[in-house]
């Protein structure tokens, strides 16, 4: 199974965020020890790289946590064509789009994001973390 996770989900692992990290780093766990291809846009490596930057103060450790995050996850590339169907969707926030067009590109069953509002399409189901834990589960058990 693909499924793509959205920058947000990352940064809650990455950065420690309280109401968020738990549910969150499950969902690294399950890709971990699970049979699911995990894709992450490369925009949301760049976003993530300067997000990092800013809360660390070693460069060496962003590095090293993005090694950690390319090792786990699949970038999903954004190519010239990912570009156009995202433009072709006219989507207010155009790297939702972005993220949703390489979703598509990668064949993503979910995409996996705390901000599902921001996803203005039912075409692939977006999923709290929490929420895609509990698919899972319902998923093995039936």
């Amino acid at each position: 199974m693909n499924i793509f996770i959205d920058a947000n989900v990352l940064l809650d692992v990455m950065l420690y965020r309280d109401n968020f990290y738990l549910a969150s780093r499950a969902v690294f766990d399950i890709v971990e020890t699970n049979n699911i291809t995990a894709f992450v846009s490369a925009v949301s490596m760049t976003n993530i790289f300067y997000i990092l930057r800013k809360f660390k103060q070693n460069i060496a450790d962003v590095y090293s946590l993005m090694g950690d995050l390319s090792s786990l996850f699949t970038i999903a590339p954004v190519t010239e064509n990912t570009i156009n169907d995202a433009m072709a969707l006219r989507w207010k926030d155009f790297e939702d789009a972005v993220q949703f067009a390489s979703a598509q590109g990668v064949n993503a069953k979910y995409i996996i994001t705390r901000n599902k509002a921001d996803f203005e399409t039912f075409e692939i189901p977006c999923l709290s973390p929490s929420e895609y834990l509990t698919q899972l589960n319902y998923n093995q058990n039936h």
